[in-house]
């Protein structure tokens, strides 16, 4: 079989039906070797809750990783760069293991984020980015890793932002911007994979996707995004790739930071935990968990389209 549609068509439904499946494994794991979350008066849930999706989740990534390598995928990812998906893979479980670890026993903010530049610097090597543009990149890597998992505070926003975001790659490439077939083919079967997880985790909750599952999904993002728009930003100014990355970014990220710019002006560490994101105002306000998600995953979805906007419009001076 040839036909890189169809090709990519059976490998997005083996992802979403890989989230379905593996999901209650890692949950039966997670319950094995108690590794729970336990409410608490920041928290929404009110029992204790297996952090199981992330373990599959990794091992879906891994297993979509190593197909995208083998001869068999050659009608799918033609465009492939041989030595970017092993440095993303191997990124990707420096983050997932940190957090999974974190998930067990507690480990400190900074050396978290110390791991999340190291595995963001690994994962775009191979991209060959002007130093400049790629340690901006690399910082931005690392701090939508962690807005990924600041942000999962209630059932599925976190997986439905990831999905929203996933989708974005292949719909940018669809609709024109300068993104490689393999960046699209990775988003939409990475979106399916999320897809077919978030049926455990929303509405009821029967899992979470833990430290490990929540970064690794902000990171796996944000590793991809940046291979797809690496041939756009390698030429352009730095103020200009700060506004796409924010944009990209998009709700977590400036959750994020307004969440660590109202702590600092408390006089409070910017990673002591509170009530101010921007889903527990909402759902202060009264919004249901529905709508509440759906509304953060519909502001998402305008800042990404903002994102490509600018990418397609010859005023803002991005080389397509």
């Amino acid at each position: 079989m040839d036909n890189p549609g169809i090709i990519l068509l059976i490998v997005t439904l083996a992802s979403f039906f890989w989230g379905g499946f593996v999901t209650p494994v890692a949950i039966g794991l997670a319950n094995r070797f108690r590794i729970l979350d336990a409410p608490n008066e920041r928290k929404v849930h009110s029992q204790i809750t297996p952090r199981g999706a992330g373990l599959g989740l990794w091992l879906g990534y891994l297993v979509l990783c190593l197909y995208y390598v083998t001869p068999a995928s050659e009608a799918v990812a033609k465009d492939i760069s041989g030595a970017f998906i092993p440095y993303a893979a191997t990124g990707a479980t420096l983050v997932f293991f940190s957090g999974y670890v974190d998930d067990m026993k507690s480990l400190p903010a900074l050396f978290r984020l110390l791991i999340h530049l190291l595995a963001a610097a690994f994962a775009i090597y191979s991209l060959e980015l002007p130093l400049f543009i790629y340690l901006i990149t690399v910082i931005w890597m690392a701090g939508n890793t962690s807005a990924y998992n600041l942000i999962d505070g209630i059932n599925g926003l976190c997986l439905l932002m990831f999905i929203t975001s996933s989708t974005a790659i292949l719909l940018m490439g669809i609709f024109g911007a300068p993104v490689s077939f393999l960046s699209m083919s990775f988003g939409i079967s990475l979106a399916a994979m999320a897809l077919g997880t978030i049926c455990w985790n929303f509405p009821k909750a029967q899992t979470f996707l833990g430290d490990g599952g929540s970064t690794l999904l902000g990171f796996v993002y944000s590793t991809h995004l940046i291979e797809a728009l690496s041939g756009t930003i390698r030429n352009i100014s730095s103020y200009k790739l700060i506004i796409l990355l924010a944009l990209f970014g998009g709700v977590p990220v400036f959750d994020t930071a307004f969440a660590f710019l109202r702590r600092i002006i408390k006089g409070k560490s910017p990673f002591a935990p509170d009530r101010g994101h921007l889903h527990h105002r909402l759902i202060d306000m009264k919004f249901s968990i529905y709508l509440t998600v759906i509304s953060m995953a519909a502001l998402q979805a305008l800042f990404l389209y903002v994102g490509y906007w600018l990418i397609r419009n010859s005023e803002f001076g991005i080389p397509n």
